[in-house]
Formats: structure tokens, C-alpha cells, sequence
């Protein structure tokens, strides 16, 4: 078994400990935010990471009515040109809170006196050491340079983050519901292998829309890092509005959604693709899926709209890991990559 599939499977235990362990910090957080009275919210990552950024952008912008912005690290590096950041509430997430150009933005973020967070696995890290709170993933070590388990617990603490913010009972029990939901998934990983062979070429789309657009992105990343793979991830939305042109017979394209608001546009897309001759596989976190597609996984989590994140980026790492299997690559040691990339 590669490390990357053990760490597959250790997520729903990191998730409960995370839940467990990062009470009094999610609090304090929550707490500080209800002070100081944010007028936005800034995020900075990169890889994986960044794509739990974009989670947040929905996630805070659909729960807490928040702007959410991505920033732009060589704004704070390359061009020594920081935007302002006043009144702004600014989170650095990082797995090995080593990547400079994270905490550039932290340390130019607590010079102007903004709010800061960090969201790392190591609580002893430079990007830890600079933010005014740190919340520790408390994954334990991830070796498979591509990420899985702190990844998903990423996410979950921004959820937790969010809850903070503004307690909803009903999303509350959906939080205590994410480790068993996780587990759920797992459970479905043999019946991947109907999947995988559609993305057995050099090249694939994967689409998602609202909150699952930041699973397709994760998603398209496990499979170009693990498989040596050519896959690129859009919302469904832009990509209708102009790279669907690449499509033709047999082109591979993965959908990635749960129900929910954009559900109407899964089905629509998934219609036209099949029309034009694709090879459309899916995972789904719901009761069905769209009509025609030569394969997919439905799985019911149970959980709300927001948090099928969760669920199905663990499928989506499950199948990542045995296409590269199906094509004869090592997905703990993909070439030209290492577990900390320091960038600029």
C-alpha cells in the first residue's frame, strides 16, 4: 500500500481529532472576529492549499456573508507592492507553514495591524510563529508528497472557522457528522475502478461548480501530480463559456457536485457532453446522478450542500491514486516535485 493511500484513509480520524483538539482556538477566533468587525476577508495559499481557498470563498461568502478575496503573493514579494489591508481579516493556510510567500503576507498583514490566522499542520512553523492564531491541522505527518489528509482537514477548519463565526445548530451536527461521513466514503473506493479507465489518456477535464469547484481543482491537481496527467479543472459556468471548443468524441471528462443550488447545472452540462460523444464519468454526493454517463459514484453523505467537500475530494483522491496505479506510476514520489515548494 503507497503512503498515499494510507494517508487516504487516516482522514476520518485526523477529522475527528481535529474537531476534538482545535475547540478553545475555532473559539478565540470566532471571538476576535465578533471584536474587531472585519470588512472582508483575505486568503493566501498556494497548491492544495490555495484550493481550500477557494472553499473559503464560498463558504464564507454563502455562510457569513463575507467578500472574500484570493491574494496575490508576489504582490507582497516579487513587486514589493502590499495592497492595504486594513480592517481585513487575513488567513495563511500551508500543510508545512514553510512557504515563504505565505508568510510574506502574514508578517505584511500583521504589520498593518489586520487580523491573522493561520492554518498549518506544523503549529512551530514560520507561518505559525507570524500569525496572531494559529489552528494546527493536527494530521500528524503527511510523507506522500501529494497532499490528501491535510487537505481535508484544511477544509473542515475552515468550516469549524465558519461555525464560529455564526453558530448554526443544524450545520453544527453536520460538522460532528464529517468523520463518519468521510469514513462512508472510503468504504466506496472498489467501486472506483468503473471510473478510472476514462481517465486512462494523457488528458481529462474535470468540471464542478459553487462549492465543489474547489474539489474539481483539487481533483484535476491529484491527477496531473499522480498520474503524470494533462487535466485541467473549470467551472462549469466558464467553461461553457469558451474552452468547452476543445471537446470532441471520446475527450474524458470528470464531473465532480453534490445537490444543491447548482445541481440544475451538473445535469445540463453532463446532457450536452454526452451529446457530443465524451467519455463522462462522475462523483456524486447525493441521491442520483445525471443521465448517460458511461460510470459513476453516488455517494449519500448526508451532509449539507457545504460540506460535500469533505466527501467527495476523498473519492477524488481514491481515484486519483488507482488511475496511477492503472498507469504504472509511483504516486507517493511524482517527478519534479517535493513536499515543500518555496516560492516567491
Amino acid at each position: 500500500m503507497s503512503r498515499f493511500h494510507e494517508e487516504i484513509r487516516e482522514q476520518p480520524d485526523v477529522a475527528a481529532g481535529l474537531i476534538e483538539k482545535a475547540g478553545s482556538v475555532i473559539d478565540a477566533i470566532g471571538a476576535r472576529y465578533h471584536e474587531l468587525g472585519p470588512r472582508g476577508v483575505v486568503i493566501v495559499a498556494r497548491g492544495s492549499s490555495d484550493h481550500a481557498a477557494l472553499y473559503a470563498k464560498y463558504l464564507f461568502g454563502r455562510r457569513n456573508r463575507a467578500l472574500v478575496s484570493l491574494a496575490a503573493p508576489s504582490l507582497f514579494t516579487r513587486y514589493a507592492s502590499p495592497p492595504s489591508l486594513d480592517g481585513q481579516f487575513v488567513i495563511g493556510i500551508s500543510q508545512s507553514g514553510e512557504s515563504p510567500d505565505v508568510v510574506a503576507v502574514i508578517e505584511e498583514a500583521v504589520r498593518q495591524r489586520a487580523m491573522t490566522v493561520a492554518i498549518t499542520n506544523d503549529p512551530d512553523s514560520k507561518l505559525a510563529s507570524a500569525a496572531e492564531l494559529v489552528v494546527p491541522l493536527h494530521a500528524g505527518p503527511e510523507r506522500s508528497v501529494p497532499a490528501s489528509k491535510t487537505y481535508t482537514a484544511s477544509l473542515l477548519a475552515l468550516a469549524l472557522m465558519s461555525q464560529a463565526i455564526d453558530p448554526d445548530d443544524a450545520f453544527g451536527d453536520a460538522l460532528a457528522r464529517v468523520p463518519s461521513s468521510m469514513a462512508g466514503a472510503l468504504k466506496r473506493e472498489v467501486e472506483l475502478d468503473e471510473l478510472a479507465p476514462a481517465l486512462s489518456g494523457p488528458r481529462a477535464a474535470v468540471l464542478g461548480r459553487g462549492f465543489n469547484f474547489s474539489t474539481a481543482e483539487e481533483v484535476a491537481l491529484k491527477l496531473t501530480e499522480t498520474s503524470y496527467m494533462l487535466a485541467r479543472a473549470w467551472s462549469i459556468a466558464d467553461f461553457e463559456h469558451g474552452p468547452i471548443a476543445v471537446v470532441e468524441p471520446g475527450f474524458p471528462v470528470l464531473l465532480v457536485g453534490g445537490v444543491g443550488s447548482v445541481q440544475a447545472d451538473l445535469q445540463g452540462i453532463a446532457a450536452r457532453l454526452v451529446d457530443y460523444g465524451c467519455h463522462v464519468v462522475g462523483l456524486f454526493d447525493g441521491t442520483s446522478s445525471p443521465p448517460g454517463l458511461e460510470a459513476a459514484l453516488v455517494h449519500d453523505s448526508g451532509l449539507p450542500e457545504e460540506l460535500t467537500p469533505l466527501t467527495l475530494v476523498v473519492l477524488g483522491q481514491l481515484l486519483a491514486h488507482r488511475v496511477a496505479l492503472a498507469r504504472g506510476v509511483d504516486p507517493d514520489q511524482p517527478r519534479a516535485l517535493h513536499k515543500i515548494t518555496r516560492t516567491w
